[in-house]
């Protein structure tokens, strides 16, 4: 009977993070925007593909997020519900990196190899790069900031 518990217990616990996890980030269509963050949307897509549109919750307040197409590169821009853009994650080469930069992000990869790396703009100004990293099966997530340097805090 003991052992029932303990696996219900499990069940449930599973269940609760899976719908947590679900209810975090959720697909949407542009019908159901907002009007403020429809106006932003329409505003920064000008010239770019649409691949998707999604709310989601951080720390208790909602966002919506517009991932586009721009020029060939990828960019995802989180909006307020005002239609306040709250921050940029848009695609950048490595090459085209300041010299400190590209070093920070290879320092930090070490041994892996940099797949892709985004720019990351909050309220406006430059915070980090982020670069995905593969080390032989597995890929992790790296960042530096605007300068090469290490950060005190992921952003």
């Amino acid at each position: 009977m003991n052992t029932f518990f303990r696996f219900l217990g499990v069940t449930l616990l599973i269940g609760a993070a899976f719908s947590v996890a679900q209810s975090q980030e959720r697909k949407i269509k542009r019908s159901q925007l907002p009007p403020a963050v429809e106006q932003t949307v329409a505003k920064e897509s000008a010239g770019a593909t649409i691949k998707g549109l999604s709310t989601e919750v951080e720390h208790g307040r909602k966002f919506y997020e517009v991932e586009l197409t721009v020029n060939g590169h990828e960019k995802d821009i989180l909006i307020d519900k005002k239609g306040n853009v709250v921050e940029v994650e848009e695609e950048v080469s490595l090459d085209s990196l300041p010299p400190a930069v590209q070093q920070g992000l290879k320092r930090r990869a070490g041994s892996g190899t940099i797949i892709n790396v985004e720019s990351i703009i909050k309220k406006g100004n430059l915070v980090a790069y982020e670069a995905e990293v593969k080390y032989r099966n597995k890929r992790r997530e790296i960042q530096v900031g605007p300068n090469g340097e290490k950060l005190k805090r992921q952003e």
